[in-house]
């Protein structure tokens, strides 16, 4: 069976969606035997996942380890969730993988999240690695990766999202993501002000707690930036090849994470300087040259999206920014486009290929409940690369374009390859 269609069976083997809780999980795995013999980081935190991840594989690739990494969601291929020395699974491994869960499932039901999750994690179990990064995909105390213990458990920023599921307040919130954290071992806290019920946690478990502001910091200058942590530092390294002024936090991080585990995964200086210089992750801020110039975002909550509108203004000036955007029916749309649209001068909604997606139509009918002063004109359509085509046939060369919103979003504009735009040229 090929991958596609073993993914659309996946989808069907549970109920519900989302069904947080370890129980049947663990079930499973222990069906599995699934271990690891090597040091394991935990990544999880509201936005800065998916880039301390990246971060940490570019670093310790560099530093001559082999390196597993399990990300989710993906952009385009779901081959994307996992890599080993930074290529993708191929789909004939998943689809084996895929055999191997469903024959150690007996008549334990997993959500789509958990059996793929399971999957990966065989695959990587089995690739005799050196090192396995593990991204979080919700929460983090009820996720499926937490079914592995964390050497080092890394926590990115800390904000107001999936309040369904994991509390209406940031202390709740902290709570259910500090659980990736294991006693006595290491946990890094890049958020600069982290709820208390986080530091309280890992308190309680006699962690090896970092803090950045007490056990690591950073500063820098238009040219280069520092790091110093616990007796170690490092200076004058160039800035990651991440856009966005929220990215030196994650390396900062990112670094706290490997100056805590050098005594098990050394690494050196020009390994790091390397890592930095040479790390890619599609959709983070990716800036695309051409005419207009193309600039794509998966922020898809009101903490990204305030990153994404002050990145956007540090750009610079351009007559007009045009923004294309999808979202899901349970983020705090009102918000985001509250945020955003002090940078935004036309809108351009999407649907997008899933239930879980709010209809263009709605996002119209929010953006007229903005102030007078933040509505601006909105257009329609069914698909994000139909909005993209849009936008670009009412660009001039010199104006911005901005996709944002969602994973959804961004991967259908990448899912073709990455699009060199070319606007009609100026009247002169």
């Amino acid at each position: 069976m090929s991958l596609e269609k073993w993914l659309k069976k996946i989808e069907g083997f549970h109920p519900v969606e989302i069904d947080m809780g370890l129980g049947r999980v663990q079930m499973v795995a222990k069906n599995m035997a699934l271990a690891f013999a090597v040091p394991v980081i935990t990544v999880a935190g509201t936005n800065g996942k998916g880039s301390t991840c990246a971060l940490l594989e570019a670093i310790l690739g560099q530093s001559g380890y082999k390196v597993g990494l399990f990300t989710s969601p993906h952009l385009v291929d779901f081959q994307e969730r996992c890599r080993v020395q930074e290529v993708s699974v191929s789909a004939e491994r998943l689809t084996e993988a895929f055999e191997y869960v469903e024959s150690c499932c007996e008549e334990t039901s997993l959500t789509y999240f958990e059996f793929t999750t399971l999957a990966i994690l065989h695959l990587l179990s089995k690739a005799e690695l050196d090192v396995v990064v593990l991204e979080v995909g919700l929460g983090g105390r009820l996720d499926a990766v937490n079914i592995i213990d964390a050497d080092c458990a890394i926590l990115t920023s800390i904000d107001m999202d999936h309040m369904d599921y994991l509390g209406e307040t940031r202390e709740l919130i902290g709570f259910e993501k500090a659980g990736i954290m294991r006693r006595g071992r290491i946990a890094v806290v890049s958020d600069p002000v982290p709820p208390q019920s986080v530091i309280d946690h890992a308190e309680q478990l006699q962690t090896d707690l970092w803090l950045v502001g007490r056990d690591f910091n950073y500063s820098g200058d238009a040219q280069q930036w520092a790091w110093r942590g616990r007796a170690k530092g490092y200076s004058g390294l160039g800035y990651p090849a991440l856009r966005g002024a929220n990215q030196l936090i994650n390396a900062s991080g990112v670094l706290a994470a490997l100056t805590a585990l050098r005594e098990h995964l050394p690494v050196t200086a020009q390994a790091i300087r390397n890592g930095l210089a040479m790390v890619e992750l599609p959709g983070r801020f990716q800036i695309i040259p051409g005419q207009p110039q193309l600039v794509l975002d998966v922020a898809h909550n009101p903490h990204a999206v305030a990153a994404l509108t002050e990145n956007l203004d540090a750009m610079g000036f351009f007559p007009k920014t045009h923004a294309v955007f999808g979202a899901m029916k349970d983020k705090d749309i009102l918000a985001m486009m509250k945020r955003v649209s002090v940078v935004v001068d036309e809108w351009y909604f999407s649907d997008l290929p899933t239930p879980r997606a709010i209809k263009a139509e709605e996002l119209v009918k929010i953006g007229s409940e903005l102030p007078k002063s933040l509505q601006k004109p909105s257009h329609v359509f069914s698909d994000p690369v139909k909005a993209l085509k849009e936008a670009l046939a009412k660009a001039k060369p010199t104006d911005r374009i901005v996709v944002f919103g969602s994973f959804y979003t961004v991967g259908a504009i990448l899912s073709h390859g990455i699009p060199k735009l070319d606007a009609p040229h100026l009247d002169i």
